[in-house]
């Protein structure tokens, strides 16, 4: 049962503001009198704005500063617009602004050159602001930083581009999730994962396909909650990483918030653009096991040769092939803009059975109405149609669950087919023929979900707007899982599962922005109230004993066609709301010095009946050096601001209801009422209640410098920071004579993040017929936990034969987040058997003389980008790399050198190291391996055709592009940038990598063409 907060009573602003719209009509008349600078327009003013070239610059915004009336350029340069002589001109073109005295009826504007990153406007909570005017840590991306390569979801397009965001993948399966981090790991239970808003709409991080059943296999990865939008349709995406800015977010904004816009319509002439592309995928790389002959000669058993040779991992994997087309239709007139769009991609996965189709639907509209433009009615709707095919990939499944790792531990010499050209029966339990696997099993899941949001701004008064902001996030889901009667171990008789989820997310935010300019003071005041409810419920069916494969329907389509119905498991619904009020003042003194303060409450019915509302600050100065009398006439410095910024953000990512105690009924803890001896169930409590759990608090101090030099030859900036997680949330012993033996609640400990991030930029050539730029970035960080009140805390559970139990995560005082402990692998002695370090001095190797080694949070990220243009041609690539992270290669770990006692295949270097194979597997240091890596991440070569003659094409652009064309790196496994999930008792995993789906290297032809 949740604790229901009481809605704000926003209807009573509606009349409020309808009172205000017609007031000012009426009201007009007397403000113009006191303030001649808003008197009624009564001039028709005429312009051209031009480029420094002298062409005309199309679709520039030109605004009457003092009334908010807008108007756009045309093809010609030409603009009309009624005004007043005297008042302000702001012209807006390519993300600069220049402010222009109106002196004449007639006007006109030769735009100054862009010189500067700095003068870009950029997206903020609840609005936008220029980059000049900024004292936050904030990253942009826009669409051309990120058109290479086949990406499905937003979380893909970040990847190497932005300073202090780290992109893993938790599998290389279309579709499959991945973990976004930015600058460190901040929480033990609540997760790292970024707080995603699309188009003004926050996403709950929850998941929104079914969960994967189990079927006797595992329970396999969850899907990627953001693959649901096409990539094609993002125009820009925004990090939020200091508190300063993302604390206008509260409670959710404590691991950064990504603001995340999609295309409208731009001003000039309807655009019909189709985009295209068809890729080939293969495995990044395979692993060194042994072949077949290497086997025959190592083995002493000779009964594990089987007289055949198949190299498994060529079996199992394949080149997949994918495609993908997109259509989308754009215009703005004087008072609106229209895009939409229709997309289909398909994709196949390198493992085969495995596939992901994703259509999508989009439509952005606005309309103005009213004088002036008063009333300005956004809307945005996307709706998507996923269909995906899953393999037995299970994290969960221990050593027998994994297709993959069937196929990697699959003797070589083994044939595929049995001489009836059947698949071969390995007669061995906990291990199987992949192929085989693969045939018996199906996963399909289909998703289909629609975001929208309708927003509506009504100008009260000059420099006065009340924004109306409705929006609804809904996904259906069925996922059919079927193990066909077979003939291994694992659910022999064959199991079909359906599994259902419905989720619901609805927002309605409403607010007021005022912007007041007196002479040199420049204040933008924002203040609002916000009310998100997210709901979701789950349902399952199950039937066991099903009829085989080839036999009558499939269950999916007829489930009651036979078998035994069943409930594999309870259904689900839970339901939670969030309540909250913010504001935010920023003041800019004659564009040199600035200022930045933000409060944020939020009430959640996911905390305690004492800490229903948590309060979040922040506050943010800036100095913008560059505009300073000394720094004016500079010949080196164009643009130079420092800044510095304080604040406090929450984390709330927490299961529902764990403020509440929890009941159950059972016959373990009944009794005897009465004398007819019939024994009654018992109540037993399963969760204490915590009437005084609230936010996880992250509190965060940024210390930075923007720049420009030579005239953008170089530009940039350099960020300090110190993240600090206080008050995290954890699952300890309780107290005596508490009803449980453990208790969620806030403990006094700290996780601390710091470091350094660097970004640069420079416009190398900036010519007509060549233009060539390049960036690069770079992040540190130093994580560490401090003062938490238990000696230690255990997650990261291994897989494997004997490692029941193990982990390999520990989070202590004094080291960093997860870091691991093994035991100390020393090397071999001269009978082969491993030699670990006897840490206690017993004499015999245990538990206790597990060390604790370095984590899996690499101490530098880094990445490079490059984009030239020569002529027609175009020529991009980008690198990615880390340093200082490590890996537990879980996977190492099950093709040890014991496998060549029981017929298992193994890594080649294990065999060559001269161990025994009577050597027994257990985590030690032989498993930790580095994750530093160098990857070209993308290549993108391409070519604009002349399409001057065609009056019915516009253009047409032709590329070739690679993706993960190589690694440079000393892992032995698949991929060092992985990271599996492997949580134990709801603590976070770092850093193990389990027979992950492998990533994939892609070569793409395409093709955009407009018309």
């Amino acid at each position: 049962m949740y604790h229901k907060i009481n809605l704000f009573k926003f209807k009573k602003l509606i009349p409020v503001a309808i009172l205000f719209l017609v007031a000012n009509q009426a009201s007009a008349e007397g403000l113009n009198a006191k303030y001649p600078v808003f008197s009624q327009v009564n001039e028709t003013i005429t312009g051209k704005v031009v480029k420094q070239d002298g062409s005309a610059a199309e679709g520039a915004t030109v605004t009457i500063v003092e009334t908010g009336a807008t108007t756009t350029t045309d093809a010609s340069g030409n603009f009309t617009i009624s005004a007043n002589i005297g008042q302000t001109l702001s012209i807006s073109y390519d993300g600069n602004e220049q402010l222009i005295k109106i002196a004449s009826t007639s006007v006109s504007v030769t735009l100054q050159s862009k010189d500067t990153t700095i003068a870009e406007v950029m997206l903020v909570g609840y609005g936008s602001q220029k980059k000049s005017d900024m004292t936050g840590a904030v990253s942009q991306l826009k669409a051309e930083q990120f058109k290479e390569g086949m990406n499905i979801s937003v979380d893909n397009l970040m990847q190497g581009k932005i300073a202090g965001v780290r992109v893993v993948q938790s599998s290389g399966e279309p579709g499959a999730g991945v973990n976004v981090s930015i600058r460190g790991i901040g929480s033990i239970r609540s997760g790292s994962t970024p707080l995603f808003v699309v188009d003004g709409v926050p996403l709950s991080n929850d998941a929104v396909s079914a969960s994967s059943p189990n079927v006797g296999l595992g329970n396999t990865q969850a899907k990627n909650p953001l693959n649901f939008l096409n990539t094609s349709d993002i125009e820009s995406i925004t990090v939020l990483k200091d508190a300063s800015a993302a604390a206008i977010y509260g409670a959710r904004g404590s691991n950064g918030v990504v603001l995340v816009t999609t295309k409208r319509g731009k001003k000039g002439e309807p655009i019909f653009t189709y985009d295209t592309y068809l890729g080939f995928s293969s495995v990044i790389k395979k692993l060194d096991l042994m072949s077949a002959d290497q086997y025959r000669a190592a083995i002493v058993d000779k009964s594990y040769d089987h007289g055949g040779s198949t190299d498994w991992q060529d079996e199992i994997y394949r080149t997949a092939a994918s495609q993908n087309h997109s259509v989308s239709f754009s215009k703005s007139t004087d008072t609106g803009s229209y895009f939409a769009s229709l997309s289909h991609m398909d994709q196949d996965g390198i493992v085969k059975n495995s596939d992901f189709k994703r259509t999508t639907a989009r439509i952005n509209a606005e309309e103005s109405f009213f004088d002036n433009k008063r009333l300005k009615v956004k809307l945005n709707l996307t709706a998507s149609d996923i269909k995906e095919n899953g393999i037995p990939n299970g994290a969960n499944a221990g050593s027998d669950g994994q297709v993959i790792i069937h196929a990697l531990m699959a003797n070589p010499t083994r044939s595929l087919y049995d001489e009836n050209g059947n698949y071969t029966n390995f007669n061995m339990n906990a291990h199987y023929n992949p192929l085989y696997l693969l045939s018996v099993y199906t996963d399909k899941t289909n998703t289909f979900r629609v975001l929208g949001n309708t927003e509506a701004t009504l100008r009260l008064l000059p420099g006065l707007n009340y924004k109306l902001n409705l929006g609804i996030d809904r996904t259906m889901s069925e996922r059919n899982t079927t193990m066909y009667p077979n003939i291994t171990d694992r659910t022999p008789k064959g199991m079909y599962v359906q599994a259902n989820l419905d989720s619901y997310n609805v927002l309605l935010e409403h607010y007021l922005t005022y912007d007041l300019n007196l002479n040199r003071h420049n204040f933008n005041i924002l203040g609002g109230f916000s009310y998100q409810k997210f709901k979701f419920s789950g349902t399952y069916y199950g039937v066991r004993n099903i009829a085989d494969q080839n036999a009558g329907i499939s269950p999916e389509l007829n489930p009651g066609y036979s078998g035994d119905v069943f409930i594999p498991s309870p259904g689900y619904a839970q339901e939670n709301e969030l309540q909250s009020y913010f504001g935010r003042v920023n003041y800019n003194f004659d564009k040199k010095y600035l200022l930045t303060a933000s409060i944020r409450a939020d009430g959640s019915t996911r905390f305690g009946e004492n800490n229903k509302y948590g309060y979040f600050p922040s506050v943010a100065v800036g100095w913008t050096m560059s505009n300073e009398n000394f720094l004016q006439d500079s010949q080196i410095v164009n643009e130079l601001k420092l800044r510095g910024s304080w604040g406090q953000t929450g984390n709330q990512e927490v299961p529902n209801k764990l403020t509440q105690a929890s009941y159950s009924l059972s016959q373990g803890a009944g009794y005897y009422l009465y004398d007819n001896l019939n024994l009654l169930n018992g109540f037993t409590v399963n969760r204490t209640a915590n009437p005084d759990l609230r936010w996880e608090v992250v509190e965060q101090t940024n210390i930075g410098a923007d720049f420009s030099l030579w005239q953008n030859k170089l530009y940039g900036s350099v960020e300090y920071y110190n993240k600090i997680t206080k008050d995290p949330i954890l699952n300890i012993p309780s107290k005596v004579l508490s009803p449980t033996t453990t208790v969620y609640t806030n403990v006094d400990g700290e996780i601390v993040n710091k470091g350094f991030e660097v970004t640069l930029g420079s416009d190398i050539i900036r010519k007509d017929n060549f233009t060539w730029t390049v960036d690069v970035n770079g992040a540190t960080v130093n994580n560490v936990v401090r003062n938490l009140p238990v000696s230690e805390i255990y997650s990261g559970e291994v897989s494997g034969p004997g490692m029941s139990g193990v982990t390999a995560n520990i989070y202590k005082n004094g080291y960093e987040a997860g870091s691991f402990i093994m035991l100390n692998y020393l090397g071999i002695d001269a009978d082969g058997k491993y030699i670990y370090e006897d840490v206690d001095g017993d004499g015999t190797i245990g538990p206790k003389d597990r060390k604790i080694f370095e984590g899996a949070i690499p101490n530098l990220t880094f990445g490079l980008n490059s984009y030239m243009r020569y002529k027609k041609i175009d020529f991009g690539f980008s690198f990615i790399g880390q340093t200082g992270g490590y890996l537990v290669n879980n996977t190492a770990l099950n093709l040890n050198i014991n496998n060549l006692a029981s017929d298992r295949n193994l890594l080649t270097n294990f065999y060559e190291s001269g161990a025994s194979p009577t050597n027994q597997p257990q985590l030690s240091s032989l498993y930790l391996e580095k994750s530093d890596f160098l990857r070209l991440n993308n290549l993108r070569v391409g070519y604009t055709f002349d399409s001057t003659q065609l009056k019915w094409m516009k253009s047409l652009n032709l590329y070739v592009s690679a993706q993960n064309l190589w690694t440079i790196t000393n892992y032995t496994g698949y991929d060092p940038l992985v990271d599996t999930n492997k949580q134990a008792a709801g603590n976070q995993s770092l850093g193990i990598d389990y027979t992950t789906y492998p990533s994939a290297k892609t070569f793409l032809f395409g093709a955009t063409v407009k018309f």
